[in-house]
């Protein structure tokens, strides 16, 4: 279950990672990357966020859903 937007754990993200379900394989690798930096821009947004406990702190996790390409407005 993906967990809600944390500032306290956000302050804390030193690695950033985009999980793209197999619908988006045939994205090219620059629309993709793209999309992640808006994605990550504004992680409070994210339909489905995790924070990934690290020894060094949190990393971010969205997993991307059509809702977000939508919010985004990359296609």
């Amino acid at each position: 279950m993906a967990n809600t937007f944390d500032p306290y754990r956000e302050a804390l993200v030193v690695e950033r990672h985009t999980v793209w379900p197999d619908a988006y394989e045939d994205w090219s690798a620059v629309d993709k990357a793209r999309a992640e930096e808006l994605l990550h821009a504004v992680p409070s947004d994210a339909a489905e966020l995790d924070y990934v406990r690290q020894h060094t702190g949190f990393a971010r996790v969205i997993t991307v859903t059509p809702a977000d390409l939508e919010r985004v407005s990359v296609s």
